[in-house]
């Protein structure tokens, strides 16, 4: 919404400039014109003294469009207030003459241009107001009637782009909520999509691969030798490590996979799997450090599902949508630091087994030579450190 805030800010800024430089264009050159400008104010030419506060006012309008500062609006103001004065009230002044239909896009479209930022508080339409009245009076001084086509004019021009900057004001907000609204059924319908998309996937994964298996076993393994059936388990159980880790593996030919492993895999190409995963289910993981690691196959899992238990703390019971996760590593040991701003907990108040901690995070690490250790404090968020040897 700050975005179509600023875009709208940019908007009326760069109207009025346009607008106010348009009108004022139109009204010097039309007062430019042989007979038009003939008065004089004291020894100077009237013409001499509108040009250059008409001049003043356009420099005004062009910082107006450059800046949000409220100074350059007042300056113009007064710019183009004094400019109208030099034009309406000098001794002389015929509201039916040229002079008059040379002005009137002046104060009624130049002036009043800076009407179309000052709606945005109750300060700026007040000095809209004042502005407006201003302009008003010098209409009237001039042509010496309280009603007149001239003033009819100059007060329709100052209504029209007030109301139009109220319009543009607020429409741009009614604008932002609706694509905002429609961007969330869009990420909804994608969500819904991609869920049943997954669903599919994994019905036809389970079918290929572990409903095959248990056919085999409940009718005893007929027609298969017991080898065979060996070999298809642990392919299965290969493939159930794989997902549990996070990832998403695509068959090569229905019920073949190959995912075979290997004695030591790369910490880096499983942190991404990880990330995916809570990432569907709406926990966002930032990784810190590196995760350029050779370790040994069972230290790995270990080390993945005890990691993916604490996110799973994280996204169930702190209260918050994003965790951090700082890999560090040296040459005998593998560090991960689980941090979240949650809710937090009293350690003394809460025994690990009722976390699920120990058996699912500690004795897991300690199973293959690690450990973890736990930080928390109300209001302070929860810390988990994790170790693994290389």
């Amino acid at each position: 919404m700050d975005l179509f805030a600023q875009e709208r800010d940019r908007l009326l800024r760069t109207t009025t400039r346009f607008l106010g430089i348009a009108c004022t264009v139109l009204s010097a050159v039309s007062l430019s014109f042989p007979g038009v400008a003939t008065a004089r104010i004291g020894p100077v030419p009237q013409l001499a003294v509108i040009l250059p506060f008409a001049a003043l006012m356009v420099v005004f309008l062009i910082m107006v469009g450059r800046s949000v500062r409220i100074l350059w609006v007042v300056l113009g103001l007064a710019a183009g207030l004094a400019a109208g004065a030099a034009a309406l009230l000098p001794d002389g002044f015929d509201g039916n003459g040229p002079l008059a239909t040379a002005v009137i896009p002046f104060v009624g479209g130049g002036v009043a241009s800076f009407a179309l930022v000052l709606h945005s508080s109750r300060r700026r339409v007040a000095l809209a107001a004042v502005a407006a009245v201003l302009v008003l009076a010098e209409v009237v001084l001039g042509t010496r009637e309280v009603l007149s086509v001239q003033l009819a004019a100059v007060l329709l021009g100052w209504v029209l782009v007030f109301v139009a900057g109220f319009w543009i004001g607020n429409s741009v907000p009614r604008a932002a909520r609706r694509i905002y609204s429609i961007g969330n059924a869009h990420r909804a319908e994608r969500q819904a999509s991609e869920t049943e998309a997954q669903r599919r996937q994994g019905a036809r994964l389970l079918h290929d691969t572990v409903l095959a298996t248990l056919t085999l076993l409940a009718h005893s393994g007929v027609g298969v030798t017991s080898d065979a059936l060996r070999a298809q388990a642990a392919e299965d159980a290969r493939l159930l490590r794989h997902l549990r880790l996070g990832s998403t593996p695509q068959p090569q030919a229905s019920g073949d996979y190959n995912l075979d492993t290997v004695e030591e895999s790369p910490l880096g190409q499983t942190l991404e799997s990880v990330k995916q995963r809570f990432g569907r289910m709406g926990l966002e993981v930032s990784w810190h450090g590196t995760g350029q690691v050779l370790l040994p196959t069972n230290v790995l899992d270990a080390f993945l599902l005890a990691l993916a238990e604490c996110l799973e703390n994280v996204r169930r019971h702190a209260g918050v949508t994003e965790a951090h996760v700082t890999i560090i590593h040296d040459e005998t040991m593998v560090r991960a630091m689980v941090t979240d701003a949650g809710v937090g907990f009293d350690l003394t108040g809460i025994s690990e087994e009722r976390l699920g901690f120990k058996e699912s995070v500690v004795n897991r690490l300690r199973e293959v030579g690690g450990g973890a250790r736990l930080f928390s404090a109300p209001g302070a968020g929860t810390t988990v450190v994790l170790e693994a040897p290389r």
